[in-house]
């Protein structure tokens, strides 16, 4: 699809509920995807970023 831009979390986690911030800095507006990945789980999403 593009370039990777940014690997927020790569660590192994134990079972729960979890946040991350995500501010977009030096990212200019536009659309982008990002895919949460966990064991066998691949989930991408869509999301619109605007400045």
């Amino acid at each position: 699809l593009g370039n990777e831009i940014e690997t927020l979390i790569n660590d192994e986690k134990s079972a729960g509920s979890y946040e991350v911030d995500f501010t977009g800095d030096g990212l200019t507006s536009g659309t982008y995807f990002y895919q949460l990945r966990s064991g066998n789980f691949i989930e991408t999403k869509k999301m619109v970023l605007m400045k």
